[in-house]
């Protein structure tokens, strides 16, 4: 296979996985919708899928079961994921927490981490109930200091980092073909 019309240059039905990870709001979900379009590649989003798969949304599987057992239904899914190839991958933001999903992701394609201001992921997220670590605690000091508390994770976790700031899906999607071919 070759490069499609439509995709980035760069982007190709490629061998590997792409796994975007980063904190909620940054743009995962819509950056690998529109990679998916362009370049007829498919794309899941890893606490959807996990959602139609215990029946009930995000909030609820963290309500009944907790958080513990939501983040093995992580671990599990993208273990399946890691054994297939050419898959755009919106990870949850906690997915890179766990050490053994970071190795999962390595050995099966490239990480990129996209980033986004505080400010700009309360704009992003500020009427989504669906993310239940923020729900009773979304302001900008709060999304500050849980993203701090990751930071060192997802960054030691990247291959590549892509600021998302100020930036639509399509100028993102670019950076990324272009920020893969220099990988």
């Amino acid at each position: 296979m070759g490069y499609f019309d439509n995709c980035p240059k760069g982007i190709m039905s490629v061998q590997y996985n792409i796994y975007l990870i980063g904190f909620m709001g940054c743009g995962k979900t819509t950056v690998a919708g529109a990679l998916s379009e362009m370049c007829k590649m498919e794309a899941v989003e890893m606490d959807q899928a996990i959602a139609e798969r215990e029946g009930m949304a995000i909030p609820d599987i963290f309500s009944l079961h907790g958080e513990a057992y939501f983040r093995e239904k992580e671990t599990e899914l993208l273990c399946e994921l890691a054994g297939r190839q050419g898959l755009i991958v919106s990870c949850g933001g906690g997915t890179p927490m766990r050490e053994c999903n970071v190795a999962k992701m390595k050995e099966s394609g490239k990480i990129v981490l996209l980033t986004a201001r505080p400010k700009t992921v309360y704009e992003r997220i500020k009427d989504d109930h669906s993310r239940p670590l923020l729900e009773g605690n979304k302001t900008v000091s709060y999304i500050e200091g849980l993203m701090e508390k990751r930071r060192g994770k997802y960054e030691a976790a990247a291959d590549i980092v892509i600021e998302t700031d100020g930036k639509d899906k399509g100028q993102i999607c670019e950076e990324l073909a272009k920020r893969l071919r220099e990988a």
